[in-house]
């Protein structure tokens, strides 16, 4: 359903259509036919077809049993309470911590099921033989890539995040042989990362994007393609459901990396503690 409604945006009117009525009929039994949700939308089954194949799916069925999973588990969240909505004017903040704890959940769970391993495998495959890594976000995104920065360092990677779009674009465009860039944005649309991420490609780099919607953008210039299903409601745009994702998204990534090269990132992680050691209380 996450991925459904992610897409909805960019979907031709009739697809639109198709996409309403799916979400309408979500969690239903028996589950109608591709007929029944072509009449419904008002529209053709090869464009009921074309809409599930878009989202990655080869049957209907298949298809159809993941969003009646979805349902049943949101139903089973949200029973008691309304936990999955947005903040309202009247929320206590028992409310506020319960909305935004299932929220993060299911932004959680909703990637941690959708993540495309394979894709993350050669995003650390590219990682792991980068001469330098550059990050890149902006806003929210920036804190999601130097938490990357900082854990890739720590294992003796260099990798270099950068603070404003000006210097990751000069960056971007003087990016040696072999180098891997990596840019965050949870639309896909923000113009900053998209340049970063299209001079860095031009410049012949590893492009790696990690964004809420592949049909953006960003994924244009990119190689390696990390989804995350986040959830974000009006009043929480300030990025804490597509943040928690990220970072998820982006902890696995790191961890793929340091499995990769084992002893010498246990070598690494024991001699940067032993460093920080003595400044702790």
């Amino acid at each position: 359903m996450v991925r459904l409604r992610a897409v909805l945006p960019t979907l031709k009117p009739a697809e639109a259509r198709v996409a309403r009525a799916v979400l309408d009929l979500a969690g239903q039994e028996p589950h109608p036919t591709i007929q029944a949700v072509a009449d419904r939308a008002e529209t053709s089954t090869a464009t009921v077809v074309r809409l599930f194949q878009r989202l990655g799916y080869g049957k209907f069925n298949a298809f159809w049993m993941d969003l009646t999973l979805d349902a049943r588990r949101d139903e089973a969240v949200g029973a008691s309470v309304e936990t999955t909505g947005d903040v309202d004017r009247e929320d206590s903040l028992a409310d506020i911590v319960a909305k935004v704890y299932t929220n993060s959940w299911l932004s959680l769970d909703d990637t941690a099921r959708h993540l495309d391993t394979e894709e993350l495998a050669r995003a650390i495959e590219f990682i792991t033989g980068a001469v330098r890594v550059d990050l890149f976000g902006a806003g929210a995104g920036a804190v999601v890539v130097h938490d990357l920065q900082q854990k890739l360092a720590r294992i003796g990677l260099t990798a270099l995040a950068w603070p404003d779009a000006h210097a990751s674009w000069t960056a971007a465009a003087a990016l040696p042989p072999g180098a891997v860039a990596l840019g965050v944005s949870h639309s896909g649309e923000t113009r900053d990362t998209v340049e970063f991420l299209r001079i860095a490609r031009g410049r012949g780099a590893r492009t790696i994007a990690l964004t809420n919607h592949r049909e953006s953008a960003l994924c244009e210039h990119a190689d390696v393609v990390l989804l995350t299903a986040a959830r974000e409601e009006p009043f929480r745009s300030g990025a804490l459901g597509s943040r928690t994702a990220q970072l998820m998204v982006l902890d696995c990534l790191f961890i793929g990396v340091a499995q990769a090269n084992y002893d010498a990132s246990m070598d690494a992680l024991r001699s940067t503690f032993a460093v920080l050691r003595p400044r702790r209380t």
